[in-house]
């Protein structure tokens, strides 16, 4: 598999794309007016404690207060084992929040998830510092190793070298995806960098003030090249020579035997537009998202879940309706998972793939979507079909979705995705003009309306608004406003 990065740099926005086998799988956008909070490290003061939702409030200086449930606060040691009647050790129950913190206390604590919607940023306060190949764990000892590096005997290599590695160090780590194959000089570097680094925040944690912060994660550009730069990607193409010079000084330092990969591209036909990114994000936005064999997937996002219909469409099969449901399901269990990254959709996933009466059938969709899962960066949980016939998973969010960070509500339909017909809108009118007429004297009423309800209730409707002069005892003038939106309109009583 072949994968390049392209990094398209403008003065207020950067986009990073991953291009895997010529197909983009995940565009990653930064912009100068939002820049992204996720793994920034703050001091923070709590402003108010919800013993109802065993959370705190805390001011870290953005817009918005952020979130921090009990369960991501340090909880105290047990002084000694509880037991139950028979002996057997009962675990300590979680402190409550009231035990934890107070209104007005100084903490120090790191974004998880970035403010979403109208909810603010999520907040830990175990503190962890990501490098390419290691994330330093500053409260306690421990050695974790990535759940993506499958091979035990790799496993068991990086376990034991990173044992004799950080034997000394306070700290504990988790090895991440990017360590494998890699040597132990590799392994040493980034354990010394981590090190280097932690004292540094260590130091500012005691001088900053509430609502400051302390450690800021790198630059989208740069941090595309820590999280995702691997043996696998061939080429790194970046259309901006300030960025380019960036790019090459981080990978001199950190990512010396690929630092040869980076180019510029000097191009004067925009690098998205060569890849066809550009097409692709705007496919991303729609509501439906084609299938090669003719059906399509409908993907809809909700404020509690995201929705994903499987359809045929065009696609008739050759044999018989089994055949032809199974191997459309098999195409889309592998296109939903790239949509999942392509759109960054995240939290509740509903999946409706099209009935299917064989169990085997059902085994082998689901088998090839948690395949296809293995390949995103984001943590993944994917269950049977349940009773329904619907697969149900969970995919982590810490950011916007695409759809979220390029759209925004429409102003006609309030984000609601539809709005009310011609014909709705025109009894509507003539229900306010009835209501109007009962509560307030007028000689006359004039109604204000979108131009489209206005030209049909005078071409077809003339009728009904004859009726309804007579009803009301009062003459009735429409006047179109092209300004208007469909579902707007203003009864005037003169």
């Amino acid at each position: 598999m072949s994968e390049e990065i392209l990094i398209n740099v403008t003065p207020r926005e950067t986009r990073v794309a991953l291009i895997e086998n010529g197909m983009l799988q995940e565009i990653l956008i930064e912009r100068a007016s939002r820049l992204g909070y996720v793994g920034n490290i703050y001091k923070g003061r709590v402003s108010r404690v919800m013993p109802g939702m065993q959370a705190a409030f805390v001011e870290i200086g953005l817009e918005r207060t952020a979130f921090l449930h009990a369960s991501d606060l340090h909880q105290p040691v047990p002084t000694a084992d509880e037991t139950d009647e028979n002996g057997e050790v009962v675990p300590p129950s979680p402190a409550l929040i009231t035990e934890l913190v107070s209104e007005g206390q100084e903490i120090i604590v790191q974004v998880v998830k970035d403010p979403i919607g109208s909810k603010g940023a999520r907040l830990t306060a175990h503190l962890s510092i990501p490098s390419r190949y290691l994330v330093l764990l500053s409260e306690h000892k421990s050695l974790g190793i990535s759940v993506r590096i499958e091979d035990e005997e790799e496993r068991t290599r990086l376990r034991e070298l990173m044992q004799g590695l950080a034997s000394e160090s306070p700290y504990g780590y988790i090895v991440r995806t990017n360590a494998e194959s890699v040597e132990s000089d590799a392994l040493a570097s980034d354990l010394a960098y981590l090190d280097r680094l932690w004292t540094v925040v260590r130091g500012r944690m005691s001088s900053a003030g509430a609502g400051e912060c302390i450690y800021e994660d790198l630059p989208l550009s740069l941090r595309s090249l820590r999280d995702q730069m691997r043996v696998q990607v061939e080429k790194v193409r970046i259309d901006s020579r300030e960025t380019l010079d960036k790019a090459r000084r981080f990978s001199a330092q950190f990512l010396p035997d690929l630092a040869d990969r980076i180019e510029h591209y000097p191009g004067e036909r925009p690098l998205f537009d060569l890849y066809g990114v550009e097409d692709e994000i705007q496919r991303a936005l729609e509501l439906n998202a084609p299938l090669k064999s003719g059906g399509h997937l409908t993907i809809e996002q909700t404020e509690a879940m995201t929705t994903i219909d499987v359809n045929t469409g065009g696609f008739l099969g050759h044999r018989n309706l089994e055949e032809t449901v199974y191997k459309t399901n098999l195409e889309a269990a592998q296109a939903i998972a790239r949509q999942l990254r392509l759109r960054n959709l995240g939290g509740i996933i509903i999946i409706d793939f099209i009935d299917m009466m064989v169990d085997e059938h059902r085994r082998q969709v689901l088998r090839t979507l948690e395949k296809a899962l293995t390949k995103d960066h984001a943590k993944t949980t994917t269950y049977d079909f349940s009773p329904l016939g619907l697969v149900e998973m969970t995919r982590k969010r810490t950011t916007d979705s695409l759809q979220r960070q390029l759209c925004t509500p429409c102003q006609s339909c309030s984000g609601k995705g539809r709005i009310k017909s011609v014909e709705t809108m025109i009894y509507e009118i003539f229900r306010e003009i009835t209501r109007a007429v009962r509560q307030f004297e007028s000689a006359s009423l004039m109604v204000v309306a979108s131009t489209q309800v206005v030209n049909r209730i005078v071409d077809e409707e003339s009728a009904a608004v004859a009726d309804l002069e007579t009803f009301v005892g009062k003459p009735i003038r429409f006047q179109g406003e092209d300004q208007y939106s469909m579902e707007q309109y203003d009864v005037v009583l003169l």
